[in-house]
């Protein structure tokens, strides 16, 4: 199995979890609120790490980051850790806090389309037509996915939600593209993230009321915290970096809404509309298109 294959591979099992964070999410959500389910959430992608530091030897590693002369990468990681997990998943649990899971995910995910152009220009390869035409298609759906207002039982969708949720891609996509090119082990990296995520979530609780979490709601933080953060994020960041084409794997993570659709009609109860189906048809046909042509391209 080449590099690409592999990135493929942990890529594709990276969706399949990510297809199921929205409705937990929404459970979570439920039982407590945003700051709480956030707290809860990273401190359990820091033990996911901290394990596997330990789990790949790299605790020295670690260590070194913090020290001696890798200390000066420490202010970046605090950066990354304001983007993510701190600032990203603040805004986005609000924005989950007042739209319906159906809404919410597909607009948070109009961050492929920003990150998908950002890259092209960073790596200095020009989408073709059909690229370009695939991405536009995908936008599009998105966007039509946005304006169902027959997803909530109210027939409005908050302004506020919509607005978040379009923030939120711009935080993710800056956060991703500040990786790109840094240098640290991405484990470490990761690793660090949530530490002065977690630091800086533990001083905003100080300002928060917050009660002891229900069982139910505990186990749902703990899952966003292991599949939507931790381990995901741990096998995302490997797969950008083994993928040859870039573009291909990014585009591939517009099946998570697709396959989260799933989830939240039979879990959360929540009655998919025409609309969404339309919009989702659309996602999936710009997929087609501008996949197609990149295999085509690095076939030949």
């Amino acid at each position: 199995m080449n590099k690409q294959s592999r990135a493929l591979y942990m890529g594709g099992v990276v969706v399949i979890f990510w297809a199921t964070v929205a409705t937990a999410f929404k459970i979570a959500l439920a039982e407590m609120g945003v700051v709480q389910l956030l707290l809860i959430s990273s401190i359990t992608a820091l033990l996911v790490c901290t394990f596997e530091l330990f789990r790949t030897g790299k605790v020295s590693v670690a260590i070194h980051t913090a020290t001696e002369n890798g200390a000066k990468r420490v202010p970046l990681l605090m950066l990354q850790a304001l983007l993510t997990p701190f600032l990203y998943y603040l805004v986005l649990f609000k924005a989950y806090s007042l739209l319906p899971a159906q809404i919410a995910q597909p607009l948070n995910y109009s961050w492929q389309v920003v990150l998908i152009l950002m890259m092209s220009f960073l790596y200095k390869k020009r989408l073709t037509l059909s690229q370009l035409v695939g991405v536009l298609i995908c936008f599009a759906g998105v966007v039509s996915l946005s304006l169902n207002g027959e997803a909530d039982l109210s027939g409005n969708l908050s302004i506020v939600g919509i607005s978040l949720a379009l923030g939120s891609s711009l935080i993710w996509a800056s956060y991703w593209i500040s990786k790109l090119k840094n240098e640290i082990d991405p484990v470490v990296e990761l690793f660090y993230n949530f530490l002065f995520g977690t630091i800086y979530l533990v001083i905003l609780s100080l300002f928060c009321q917050m009660d002891l979490p229900s069982t139910r709601g505990l186990l749902a933080g703990i899952y966003v915290g292991i599949f939507e953060m931790g381990l995901t994020f741990i096998l995302w960041t490997k797969a950008l970096r083994l993928a040859e084409n870039k573009i291909v794997l990014t585009q591939i993570t517009y099946l998570s809404p697709l396959l989260s659709l799933i989830f939240i009609h039979y879990i959360l109860g929540e009655a998919i509309t025409p609309l969404t189906i339309a919009g989702l048809a659309l996602v999936m046909g710009g997929i087609y298109i501008s996949n197609r042509k990149a295999i085509s391209d690095k076939n030949t």
